[in-house]
């Protein structure tokens, strides 16, 4: 049977082909719809985690019990999991266990666009690239069976394309794995150095073996075309490099690049004339290329970051372009992200870039948009759960500057603070910090699609699910004042920020609105009063043209500039009111939608 599948989707028909039972994961771009797909396998246990650090100690769990399993996340959460991801490699597995890395050349929606084939060297453990929604669904088996085969955890490296592009895919029937016996053994699993020292000797015998395997398997291989160009890639260039070449050079795809076949690299390379090394970000591959002796065109020739396309490669090579289809670019229209009308943390932002008083630490989420005019409401962000830290660490600095009267007001969202800002909340309060901490409650994840979390009551199928009392959390971890407010009431907004910004001891406000893009519960109607029901409408007569509307950010709002009157789009607007309470003549008015 064939279907068209994106790298993501094909990734899950794989795992359930080759018999996985469990799968956890954190949801990030670009690889939020492998679990999603998963949870549509009846026979896999498909689960959120808080974080990427626990969905890959559950996967390994589930290995260790005897189960085929996978975690899956993008290239960032690697970062997090990499405690376990080490060690895990000394002690190795039982049934086989996957870990999907999810890069992301260009930084289409990430901090940054680490290259995380250097986990796999750094780990010692197999590393497999595919090229097309095929190979993702070929490569999820033959990861699994290397797994088992080698005891080892295996990375599969995907790249954004990869993951979100479509292709047709040879599918097949789930194949019946009975789990591996479990067997007590402490001095493989116990991580004491008594016995790591031991496990260390084991991963570089099994490196060998590795080796050996990547110079033999069929997922490296070369096609013989004209050899006065030898392309060597792996991943998506291989795609980018066929569409540029064509039949006018010869290629070494490599499936499997950690270990790199050498030996197979070095015949390639010595019977073509000139060698073009085509990766994204690092040089990797070239690095092993140019130990070997040989002079390559790689970086040299291509960028050092973001994305490969065809029209890049094309340039640098062959200095040449295709010819496009001209236009007028005065006519092109810049289009920068934004904030969704309706979204529950307009409010909070506007009242908070207002205030001169305030230095602001962001997180990773929609928020991270407050950076941005007409809020100007964040001044720094680094990473996933890091806005309580990095804002007490800030504040205990500034507190020791001379006339420095500036307080450090610290944004995090509701998934985020579950998935590493809880510990970050802890360094406040144990360090007895003034920093003020603000957590955005939406009642789901939202930049990476509505995924649920542990503060949504359902989980990852939509079945009700323990819900986590934010408030609950706070108070256990010491904090003693703690409010909730609604966002968008501008005036209970301004008085929660007077109140802990005047503090000076630890705080916590909790903005609660659900994210105007999610599907609202019956419990959320009736909590929120029925959200997103009604319209607001300029009252004409009434506006003077001040476009202090404006400021709110909203693009449901714009100013009709032939009678210079604020107009609000009725099919965007959702109600929120925020705009109502900036208008100093109170035109803007809700109205019950019809």
């Amino acid at each position: 049977m064939k279907k068209l599948l994106t790298g993501n989707e094909a990734i899950a028909q794989g795992a359930w082909e080759s018999g996985l039972r469990f799968a956890s994961a954190y949801p990030g771009t670009p690889s939020t719809e492998i679990l999603e797909a998963l949870t549509a396998y009846g026979e896999i246990d498909a689960e959120w985690a808080p974080n990427e650090k626990t969905a890959l100690e559950a996967a390994i769990g589930a290995s260790l019990a005897g189960a085929r399993s996978m975690a899956s996340m993008k290239h960032v959460g690697v970062n997090v999991a990499a405690d376990a991801l080490f060690t895990v490699s000394y002690t190795g597995i039982n049934g086989g266990m996957v870990l999907i890395s999810a890069d992301e050349p260009g930084q289409h929606s990430s901090q940054n666009e680490q290259d995380n084939r250097n986990y796999a060297k750094a780990a010692k453990i197999p590393m497999l690239e595919p090229s097309d929604s095929q190979e993702c669904k070929d490569m999820t088996g033959i990861a699994l069976e290397v797994s088992e085969k080698y005891d080892t955890p295996v990375l599969i490296r995907m790249t954004t394309r990869i993951c979100h592009s479509k292709g047709i895919v040879e599918c097949g029937e789930r194949k019946a794995v009975p789990l591996i016996p479990y067997e007590k053994k402490v001095s493989k699993y116990v991580t004491v150095p008594v016995f790591s020292k031991k496990r260390r000797e084991v991963v570089e015998k099994r490196g060998e073996e590795l080796l050996a395997y990547a110079e033999k398997t069929p997922l490296n291989f070369i096609e013989w075309n004209d050899r006065k160009i030898g392309v060597i890639a792996s991943g998506v260039c291989c795609c980018y490099a066929r569409e540029v070449f064509g039949a006018d050079a010869s290629y070494l795809k490599l499936g499997f690049t950690w270990p790199l076949p050498l030996e197979l690299i070095r015949k390639f390379c010595s019977q073509v004339q000139d060698i073009y090394v085509i990766e994204e970000n690092d040089a990797y591959i070239e690095e092993s290329v140019l130990m070997l002796g040989f002079a390559v065109k790689g970086k040299n020739t291509l960028p050092h970051y973001g994305e490969l396309m065809p029209e890049l490669i094309r340039r640098a090579f062959l200095g040449k372009t295709n010819p496009l289809i001209p236009y007028d670019s005065s006519r092109v229209v810049p289009r920068p992200p934004t904030l969704c009308a309706g979204c529950p943390h307009r409010g909070f932002f506007y009242e908070l870039g207002r205030r001169k008083d305030v230095v602001v630490s962001g997180d990773i989420g929609c928020y991270a948009l407050a950076f941005a005019e007409p809020y100007n409401a964040m001044d720094f962000n680094m990473c996933m759960g890091g806005a309580f830290s990095v804002g007490h660490g800030a504040q205990k600095i500034f507190r020791t500057i001379p006339g420095f009267d500036k307080k450090v007001v610290a944004v995090i969202g509701d998934s985020t603070f579950f998935h590493t800002g809880m510990n970050s909340l802890l360094e406040v309060v144990y360090n007895n910090s003034d920093t003020v901490c603000v957590i955005l409650d939406n009642a789901i994840t939202g930049m990476t699609g509505h995924q649920n979390n542990p503060g949504s009551g359902l989980n990852a199928r939509g079945e009700i699910a323990a819900k986590t009392s934010i408030e609950a959390v706070v108070t256990a971890l010491g904090v003693t004042h703690v409010k909730t407010v609604n966002p968008n009431k501008l005036d209970e907004t301004r008085a929660a920020l007077d109140w802990a910004i005047g503090l000076d001891a630890p705080s916590v406000i909790i903005t609660r609105w659900p994210c105007v893009l999610k599907r609202i519960t019956d419990e959320e109607k009736e909590a929120f009063d029925n959200p997103f029901t009604t319209t607001c409408t300029v009252a004409l007569d009434r506006c003077i043209g001040c476009k202090l509307c404006l400021k709110s950010g909203c693009p449901a709002l714009q100013f009709n500039a032939a009678d210079k009157k604020a107009d609000i789009d009725p099919v965007s607007c959702v109600g929120c009111g925020v705009c109502g309470q900036i208008c100093p003549k109170s035109a803007i008015v809700r109205k019950e939608e019809t």
